[in-house]
This record gives structure tokens, C-alpha cells and sequence, in this order.
């Protein structure tokens, strides 16, 4: 049953001299196919891939994102402005770099030791996990967002803009414009988007940081930020 706040979402409508980015998905476990739902519900273009065949994915698209095109991913990734990626961070460390070379790419992995176990390209403690996802992808410019909201909340905890309910996510990254672009986007599917002009700020958004997790409205978001940087 859809929410109150999805059905709200669902009849924002965009004008049609405007063309949205094209988003694609990487990623078809408990994470992607509901950022591409969202997405799509805001307008998006959207394509979701996973390893291997697209016919795999098919019933998954169609039930969890309708809408989305299962896509392989080379072929996704190819005609997408914004790649998102969602993918356990064990087959990270196996995808090939230079399938996202010049792609804006939105990180929405976590390094979490407890649930992922140990992985070694991660254990740089010099680097936030988003810093380290952008040294592999030397070619691309990485934007981190999404990763400090449940997958389960994603869809339920959008609010229309102005509502004094609407929860406000983080953007970090070093590209202005890469930043800005994404920033559109999780404005787009119901959140306040706070952004961060350096990659690194990321780390604030990361488990254990004062943000994962919690649910602030944007003043509070902000607040917190502060505090943990002061």
C-alpha cells in the first residue's frame, strides 16, 4: 500500500522543456530497486542492472521498480548522466573502473566491518569509504548521498518541498556541478539536500558518524554538522 507521502510524491509533475538526468542503477538487492522506485516516481528515466543477464532481474524490476528497464550494465551505464551505485561492497572491489570512466557516480555504499566483514581496499583509515571508491574510480566524479537512510525508510519518509516533516540528506563531493546535479535529485524525490564541497565531509554521513541514521529536518541536520566539526 502506498503512503500518504508516496502519493503526494507521485503527482509532482515536471515541466517538459525540462530533461531529467537519465539514472542508472547498479545494483538489485535490498537498495537499488527502491532508489530506482522513488526515482522513477519523481520523474526519472531510470535502467537497473545486476551482474550478468538482464533477464534475471526482470520480475524484480517489474515488481519492487516498475517502470525501471532491466539493462545490462554496460549498456545502462552507457546512456545514464547519474550512475548510482548500489552494490554490496564485496563486488565493488571486483567491478571494473573504467566502466564508469567520465560518469557522475552516486555512492550509496557503506563500509560497515560488522555486517560486511573486513575488506581490505576499505581499511585505508586515512580515507572516508567514499574517498576510497573515488581513488579506484580515478576517471569518474563521485557524489555521496543516500547511504545514512534506511532502505526501508527511502520510500515512506518523503515529504512534498516546504513540509515541515521533510528530512534532509547529506550530498558530499568535489565537483561542484556533480554535486548540484545530485543535490536536484534528492530534492526531486522528497528531501532537503544539505551539501558538502569536499568528498572527505563524507565521512560524517558514515556509520558511526553524527548523521547515519538519523532523522533530522534540515536545521537540525545543519546543527548537528556543527557540533561535530566545531
Amino acid at each position: 500500500m502506498r503512503t500518504l507521502a508516496s502519493k503526494l510524491m507521485m503527482t509532482t509533475i515536471t515541466p517538459p522543456h525540462v530533461r531529467l538526468p537519465r539514472i542508472a542503477v547498479l545494483g538489485a538487492g535490498h537498495v537499488g530497486p527502491i532508489i530506482a522506485r522513488v526515482a522513477i516516481e519523481a520523474g526519472y528515466n531510470v535502467t537497473i542492472s545486476a551482474s550478468g543477464d538482464p533477464e534475471k532481474i526482470e520480475l524484480i524490476a517489474q515488481v519492487l521498480s516498475p517502470g525501471a528497464e532491466p539493462r545490462r550494465a554496460a549498456d545502462a551505464v552507457r546512456q545514464a548522466d547519474i550512475v548510482v551505485l548500489a552494490l554490496p561492497l564485496h563486488k565493488f572491489t571486483t567491478l571494473d573502473p573504467s566502466l564508469l570512466d567520465g560518469k557522475l557516480v552516486v555512492d550509496v555504499m557503506n563500509y560497515w566491518p560488522p555486517v560486511d566483514g573486513v575488506q581490505e581496499l576499505f581499511e585505508d583509515h586515512r580515507y572516508g569509504s567514499s574517498e576510497i571508491v573515488q581513488r579506484r574510480l580515478a576517471r569518474s566524479m563521485v557524489v555521496k548521498t543516500l547511504n545514512h537512510i534506511g532502505y526501508h525508510e527511502l520510500e515512506n519518509e518523503r515529504r512534498p518541498k516546504g513540509s515541515p516533516e521533510r528530512r534532509a540528506l547529506g550530498v558530499a563531493g568535489d565537483d561542484p556541478h556533480a554535486v548540484d546535479m545530485v543535490a536536484d535529485f534528492i530534492e526531486r524525490i522528497g528531501y532537503d539536500a544539505v551539501r558538502f564541497d569536499r568528498l572527505s565531509a563524507g565521512r560524517l554521513l558514515e556509520p558511526g558518524g553524527p548523521i547515519f541514521g538519523a532523522s533530522l529536518h534540515k536545521t537540525e541536520f545543519e546543527l548537528a554538522v556543527r557540533a561535530e566539526t566545531a
